[in-house]
């Protein structure tokens, strides 16, 4: 019985963290604002997924594919909590009506690749392979 207890444990969904992305959005301060990101429950992880195939012909045979440019976009969408990418404001500054094109238009890309590899750990994500990695170069 007492393994079981081991196993009842709340799940990460909801856990929030702030993470500092870039210097460069700093706000009126003159201090760099962090990202708010939100951890996601792996039922809305795979609504995510399963909106993101795409049918592909490989041989001939239709073939379903997670499309990972589109899943990545849908993952940094429901993950990150501010800056609200939905916010007609900031969609309007930087050129698009699709929340999903807000990050990639507004950030660089070590600033995207900051923002997702935060997401992922929040998530636990990371491979076993990328920690033990992690944990040799700290």
């Amino acid at each position: 019985m007492s393994a079981l207890k081991a196993f009842l444990q709340p799940s990460l969904a909801g856990v929030t963290k702030e993470v500092i992305i870039s210097d460069r959005f700093k706000g009126e301060d003159g201090k760099p604002v962090p990202f708010v990101i939100k951890a996601i429950s792996q039922k809305e992880n795979e609504r995510l997924s399963r909106m993101s195939r795409k049918t592909a012909k490989v041989d001939g045979v239709p073939m379903e594919k997670t499309d990972t440019i589109l899943y990545t976009r849908r993952l940094i969408l429901a993950c990150v909590q501010t800056p609200d990418f939905s916010d007609q404001e900031i969609c309007k500054y930087y050129g698009t009506e699709d929340p999903l094109e807000v990050p990639s238009q507004m950030l660089s890309i070590g600033e995207y690749s900051r923002l997702s590899e935060a997401i992922l750990e929040l998530n636990d994500m990371k491979s076993a392979g990328e920690k033990l990695e992690e944990a040799k170069n700290s």
